[in-house]
């Protein structure tokens, strides 16, 4: 019978297929993301380890790491890692990978083995021992021209040689670092000695039978004696264990849970459009139907016919859903924020193709089963008495519910997207704390062999600053530990002098080293006292530099100018003999972990004064900081000035600060456009619902209509009426959706800036917006109404 109507066929179809489509491409995004499981052997029973102090969650240190794993029965394997990356020397020129210097039991815990060679062992593990590496897959086939015999060539990183010992397949990124490289830890006494530098990454295999509870309350157990035992470092220091799919992804669990949600409410509303179709349809199929239960067809019969019909409809709809899906995945690929773990992942699998029949199926039930009991339960009788042009009035109530349902729907998704892109128009007019445009950021790093000496790291990196100062179109240049918004960074305890010297007492800060120029070049403005100078050196007064939360925080209602802090290294008499920091300015807050992000306590430090096991810290890592007249980028002349000064050392990750905001707002700005595009394709599903429902009822009161007008009813009230009948659809329709949307919007208050979820203005804008969409489909059957002619009317049928 779909063959009969080639219209209506091809409108279900693709009504049908834009829901199961979006549905499919969603999935696939989130299967890959979420469901399906890390690559790893068994990753159910891999833990992901973190130290809990106050209400923050930071990495453990060594110390902790190597007592944890002595201490602890519940883990085969106790695993720890930190990233770095690697100046690598190429035939072209040098470049920074990624990568990682991990403990000898760190692919053991994962359980995979290289596709060739061997990983490190625990002998290889030790200070002293001959430099090994393991590379990815990726490195192998991208820079090393996938060489058979890599395994014991020689890799220069960092300026050193290294053996290669092992290539991991493509799959392997445990923690998700997309790291290149794996180089033993080697820890001296020293580090396993330290309690007080928090910066490893800790995962952990349990042995078989041991739960997460139980490896919980072992670790717990352990916390406590630790802080007995260091009773300054690990005062009020726990462990906390959770599962390292959940440590990984967790972030992305409830924006993805948000966007299957916008999907799902798009099949709705699409299956109430193709169910109104139906119920349309099934009137005219009403005498043929009523014939068929004359003749001896069961109710249950019909049912199974017309559910058929709904079944190949359905699934015609999913084969033109699955071909959207297609293109969707690639394009969310093409287009979809870097920060996405796994993205890259997607495509439309077995899984993906099984969860587009389940829709497509489930569909077909949903649009099929009210058409279809209704046919099944016409009489003969009243197939012949409504075909002489008496109205069925009740029997649109269901057409009617299905409209009111689909405006709630969509109401509720425009509000959410409507919410999303007040909230980006609030973050994109937020003051990053400083002059963000003509700004070019590039990171440069020191090899630790060839720069051992924190003088001579000072120096080179000065040299830097001088040089590119100097090149044509600069107007400045500096340098400094993390450049704002680029992600990473360290912090310190402080210790406002006059504070008894306990762990309670210390305020968490941001630790920035800069040079002299850095706060002027990007224009921090200065709220109090002065800036740093070349006079500010390790010979003078150790001096700092606080921003106005750090000074509201350690001083609330005080002026800090003058003021002292502990942090950062120990005196001659060790721990317990502060290193003091007079602070001698204070500038301005700056947005550096986001524009969206709460800004934290901050300082500065000037690079001459920073202690010598800083550059440790920071790896003897710096963003170099130039700001331009406004001319063109200046990226092949920072190369090469970098190149001259320091040979073999790349700059890398080039790029105007303009470019790094974007990037920090690319995730939240692209789930806003894509529930955007979801929102307009309900709205625009939803109007042709109301016109679908108005243009059948004009259609059945055609002989009414005539009759009304032949009695001296005028065109503008017979418009008056089929309009008011639309509008008091949407107004129901509406009043269920702001109570949906009152509640559901709840569930966005974790991506919402300066936005309420029940934000009055947002609201009220949804509203007007499908109102007037509604009004519009309204109208137009309202205006056919008034064409009616009296004498044709009472003629119909």
């Amino acid at each position: 019978m779909l063959t009969k109507a080639p219209g209506f066929t091809v409108i279900a179809v693709l009504t049908l297929a834009i829901g199961i489509g979006a549905n499919t491409a969603i999935f696939s995004v989130v299967n890959a993301v979420l469901l399906k499981p890390l690559a790893m052997q068994e990753p159910s029973r891999v833990v992901y380890v973190q130290e809990q102090w106050r209400d923050i969650f930071p990495n453990l240190s060594v110390g902790n790491f190597v007592d944890l794993r002595s201490r602890s029965t519940s883990f085969v394997n106790l695993c720890a890692s930190n990233n770095a990356s690697f100046n690598l020397a190429t035939e072209d020129a040098p470049e920074r990978i990624p990568g990682e210097i991990a403990t000898a039991d760190y692919f053991t815990t994962f359980g995979v083995r290289p596709i060739a060679g061997r990983v490190f062992t625990s002998d290889e593990d030790k200070p002293g021992s001959a430099r090994v590496v393991v590379i990815s897959e990726r490195l192998w086939r991208n820079r090393l021209h996938a060489d058979s015999s890599i395994v014991g060539q020689a890799l220069h990183l960092n300026g050193v040689s290294y053996t290669v010992l092992g290539v991991m397949p493509r799959t392997f990124d445990p923690l998700l670092e997309n790291s290149d490289v794996w180089i033993p830890a080697a820890y001296t006494p020293q580090q396993l000695a330290d309690h007080d530098d928090h910066y490893l990454s800790v995962a952990g295999r349990l042995k078989p039978g041991v739960t997460l509870a139980q490896a919980q309350s072992e670790a717990s157990v352990i916390a406590l004696r630790l802080q007995q035992q260091y009773s300054i470092d690990d005062k009020d220091r726990g462990f906390r264990l959770e599962p390292l799919t959940t440590a990984l992804l967790g972030d992305q669990r409830s924006v993805m849970q948000m966007m299957l949600a916008a999907v799902a409410f798009v099949l709705l509303i699409a299956c109430a459009n193709i169910a109104n179709l139906q119920l349309a349809r099934s009137r005219t199929r009403q005498k043929e139907m009523a014939v068929r239960a004359a003749l001896g067809a069961s109710p249950r019969r019909i049912v199974r016919q017309l559910l058929a019909e709904s079944v190949v409809l359905g699934l015609a709809s999913g084969v033109v859903g699955v071909l959207m899906a297609f293109w969707g995945v690639s394009w969310i690929i093409a287009n979809g924020p870097a920060g996405v773990p796994r993205l890259d992942l997607s495509h439309v699998d077995a899984a993906t193709l099984a969860f587009a029949c389940g829709v497509a199926l489930l569909s077909s039930f949903l649009f099929g089963l009210a058409p279809a009991l209704r046919s099944a339960s016409t009489r003969l009788s009243d197939a012949f008495k409504e075909g002489i042009g008496t109205t069925s009035g009740s029997r649109d109530r269901v057409r009617s519910v299905l409209v009111v349902a689909e405006i709630a729907l969509a109401l509720m998704l425009m509000a959410g997207a409507g919410l999303l892109i007040r909230s980006a128009l609030v973050v994109s007019h937020l003051n990053p704390g400083f002059d963000a445009a003509n700004l070019v950021v590039g990171r440069v790093g020191l090899p630790d062999v060839t720069y051992a000496d924190p003088r001579v790291a000072r120096q080179t990196f000065e040299r830097m600053i001088a040089s590119s100062a100097a090149l044509p179109g600069v107007d400045s240049a500096a340098t400094v530990s993390r450049a704002p918004l680029a992600g990473g960074g360290s912090s310190n305890g402080l210790l406002a002098e006059g504070k008894a010297l306990d762990v309670s007492n210390l305020i968490d800060a941001r630790l920035q080293i800069v040079s002299p120029s850095y706060l002027s070049t990007v224009r921090v403005p200065l709220k109090a006292g002065r800036g740093f100078t070349e006079q500010d050196t390790r010979d003078n007064t150790l001096v700092t530099i606080v921003n106005e939360t750090l000074a509201r925080t350690m001083w609330p209602g005080e002026n800090p100018i003058g003021k002292r802090f502990a942090c950062c290294e120990a005196g001659p008499k060790g721990r317990m003999d502060p290193v003091w920091h007079q602070i001698v300015g204070v500038v301005g807050d700056v947005r550096a972990q986001g524009l969206d992000r709460q800004v934290q306590p901050e300082f500065y430090i000037p690079m001459a004064q920073m202690p010598p096991s800083a550059w440790d810290w920071i790896g003897r890592t710096m963003d170099l900081v130039v700001r331009t007249r406004g001319g063109a980028f200046p990226a092949n002349d920072l190369r090469t000035t970098v190149a001259s000064i320091a040979p073999g050392v790349p700059i890398y990750g080039l790029s105007t600060m303009q470019q790094k905001i974007a990037g920090t707002l690319a995730e939240s700005h692209f789930d806003t456009f894509l529930l955007a595009i979801f929102a307009a394709i309900a709205l625009l599903l939803s109007s042709v619902g109301i016109y679908g429902v108005l243009s059948y009822v004009v259609a059945q009161s055609t002989r009414d209509i005539g009759i009304r007008m032949a009695l001296g009813a005028t065109p503008a009230l017979v418009m008056r009426d089929v309009i008011r009948y639309g509008l008091r659809l949407t107004a129901v329709g509406l009043a269920l959706g702001l109570a949906g949307t009152l509640g559901g919007t709840r569930v966005l208050s974790s991506f919402l800036y300066g936005i309420r979820p029940t934000d009055p203005i947002t609201l009220a804008a949804a509203s007007l917006i499908l109102a007037a969409v509604a009004l519009t489909a309204s109208y137009l059957p309202a205006q056919r109404a008034t064409r009616v002619d009296p004498m044709v009317a009472l003629r119909y049928e």
